[in-house]
């Protein structure tokens, strides 16, 4: 993150954007380079301004806030995404994960929290609401590594391996955002804090668990 943060908003909402904007611009690490209010302007917004951030909602005319989220992927802009909406459902969360979002927040929070999410994103966190964890993969339960998915025990047994989240997400054909969300929930899952810690628990424990039926 520079020492300002730069940022895009792109919405609808005319009122919701300048709030936004007066929001921000009152921060003193904070400045918005460009809003735009269509899903077609937010590319050129980007390319144009090279901001640090870019806070997305997912309904816009024109272009859809995923479609714009594929396109600043499809592109390798080096800029972090955070989509703001009123969707709280896990459809959309995964869609937004899927897709390559830093982030996801909810329009019914505080603009406090909001803002602090942002800074969160900007400094290469994965930040989503905490009813995601519910939505996507279920509340973390006693049984620890009794709990994982399938999915999860993969990531894990490729952390063990000594892979990257690059590495990992490459062999299993998902984004680096997914390899992050199932890292945070294999953390909560097993009480572990890091990867080392999560390592030495699949060393230690799962590699003579049996193991769940496919």
């Amino acid at each position: 993150m520079t020492e300002c943060l730069r940022v895009v908003l792109a919405d609808d909402h005319e009122l919701l954007l300048e709030g936004l904007r007066a929001l921000l611009e009152a921060e003193p690490d904070m400045s918005v380079v460009a809003t735009v209010s269509s899903g077609a302007q937010v590319l050129d917004a980007v390319g144009r301004h090279h901001p640090d951030l870019v806070v997305l909602d997912l309904e816009m005319s024109g272009l859809s806030g995923l479609a714009c989220l594929k396109q600043l992927r499809d592109a390798q802009l080096p800029v972090r995404v955070l989509v703001l909406t009123a969707f709280g459902d896990g459809a959309s969360m995964r869609a937004a994960l899927e897709g390559g979002a830093d982030g996801y927040a909810l329009k019914t929070e505080s603009p406090r929290h909001t803002i602090e999410v942002m800074r969160e994103v900007a400094r290469g966190h994965l930040v989503f609401p905490a009813a995601a964890k519910r939505w996507l993969f279920g509340r973390p339960g006693p049984d620890d590594a009794g709990q994982l998915t399938e999915r999860e025990r993969a990531v894990l047994e490729l952390l063990a391996e000594g892979s990257t989240n690059a590495q990992i997400a490459r062999r299993m054909h998902v984004s680096e955002n997914t390899v992050k969300f199932h890292l945070q929930n294999l953390f909560l899952k097993l009480h572990v804090s890091n990867r080392t810690e999560a390592a030495a628990y699949y060393l230690k424990r799962v590699m003579t668990a049996p193991r769940s039926p496919r």
